[in-house]
């Protein structure tokens, strides 16, 4: 697969879009197809702006299964669980399941881990060579744990003093003032210094931007479905009509699923859906680095002057519509935990805008990366909430594939 190609990629996420950046880099013509106006409109429109490089243990973990039983049954829960008679929601929760192990989770760890930090270095070379500002900065990430018995088992794990630390709580409320008020909530934390944070949505916009610059690339906004074709490559028609490409890469969100279902590949993503809430509070209220209450599964950025918090997991409700009980029991914690930082608003509800994605995520929360048993076609899928984090790492790692340097796909 050496030397130039054409290069279709379905999908102008940030996965999309990075993919795209990395390939127009190596001198490859790429198109880019996007079904909605704008890019970077669905779970990359919104998160939670961390992008956390050393903090990427996936989801599935021992104890988890036994925690997650406890969250459902508890008011403000961070997971809610809707059964269905949805076989692939079955599959997916047995397979995560049986992901649920320390051992599984510390090989999962480490791809993640070698995927993060490869993101990082190269995200520091685009923006060395001039990519727009996407409100960037390396503030650090606070984690902070109430219980204590799970933030000493967190500080066990630490292995590199110099690029995480254990902190009591008086040294997380020097390092972060805004949650002072917590001192006597917490049993410690794990700072993480070179993290960093951002904002997703203009990441992909600078991205879009770039690559307009571009001679090799052109962004067409479209529908774009896959079929099996002749000789063990796949099709692609826009709007309903073949359009001719070298290779195609997958990376869809979790509309990758629906895509891949005419080829026969049946592809393991879940769509976890996630909410958040963007507020600009007064002074003082914007924390100076990135902070996750790790009990409450909350994630705090300051993205300028605004402050974006992101939470919780519903597993089952596949749409992005608003729930209100939801909403308002994020607004109840954040009010809590960080009083006066979305405003008064009225009736209630906050200045705040509130916004709802679905995070694409595998059983394992590893991505798949890789070909597939067609010939043309490969995968950039499934990164769940880690997509701004991993989504510079999946892209080397697809550029690796596409150039033959990698044989073996990520799964």
């Amino acid at each position: 697969m050496a030397g130039k190609r054409t290069i279709t990629i379905i999908g102008g996420g940030v996965i999309g879009l990075t993919a795209a950046y990395a390939l127009v880099r190596e001198g490859h013509d790429v198109t880019l197809i996007e079904r909605r106006e704008d890019v970077g409109q669905e779970a990359s429109f919104a998160n939670g702006g961390q992008l956390s490089y050393r903090y990427v243990s996936p989801l599935a973990d021992a104890g988890i299964a036994r925690d997650a039983l406890g969250w459902l049954f508890r008011p403000n829960s961070p997971i809610s669980l809707r059964l269905k008679a949805d076989p692939s929601q079955w599959r997916w929760l047995l397979a995560f399941l049986c992901a649920c192990n320390r051992q599984t989770n510390r090989r999962n760890a480490a791809v993640l881990l070698d995927l993060a930090l490869s993101g990082q270095a190269e995200l520091q070379t685009y923006r060395e060579e001039g990519l727009r500002d996407f409100l960037w900065r390396r503030p650090g990430k606070l984690v902070l744990y109430r219980n204590a018995a799970t933030f000493r088992k967190a500080a066990k794990s630490v292995s590199d003093p110099e690029r995480q630390r254990a902190l009591s709580p008086s040294e997380c409320t020097d390092i972060e003032p805004a949650f002072a008020g917590l001192r006597g909530q917490i049993a410690g934390g794990i700072f993480s210094p070179e993290d960093e944070v951002g904002d997703c949505f203009l990441f992909c916009e600078a991205l879009r931007e770039a690559l307009a610059a571009a001679p090799n690339f052109r962004l067409i906004h479209g529908n774009a479905t896959l079929t099996a074709g002749s000789k063990n490559r796949c099709a692609v028609l826009l709007d309903g009509k073949p359009f001719e490409t070298d290779l195609v890469v997958l990376a869809a969100g979790i509309a990758s699923r629906r895509l891949a279902r005419p080829l026969g590949i049946d592809l393991p993503l879940y769509g976890l859906k996630g909410y958040s809430l963007t507020t600009r509070p007064r002074p003082g209220l914007v924390p100076s680095v990135s902070v996750t209450d790790y009990d409450n599964r909350v994630v705090y950025a300051g993205l300028g002057d605004r402050l974006r918090v992101a939470a919780m997991v519903d597993i089952g409700a596949q749409d992005t519509r608003l729930n209100p009980k939801r909403l308002r029991e994020l607004r109840a914690l954040v009010n809590e935990t960080l009083p006066g930082a979305l405003g008064q608003g009225t009736g209630g509800q906050g200045d705040d805008t509130p916004w709802a994605g679905l995070r694409p995520a595998t059983p394992t929360g590893v991505p798949i990366i890789g070909r597939t048993r067609y010939d043309n076609l490969l995968l950039n899928v499934g990164q769940g909430a880690l997509g701004f984090t991993l989504s510079v790492g999946s892209a080397l790692r697809l550029k690796e594939i596409v150039a033959g340097c990698n044989s073996r796909a990520i799964s």
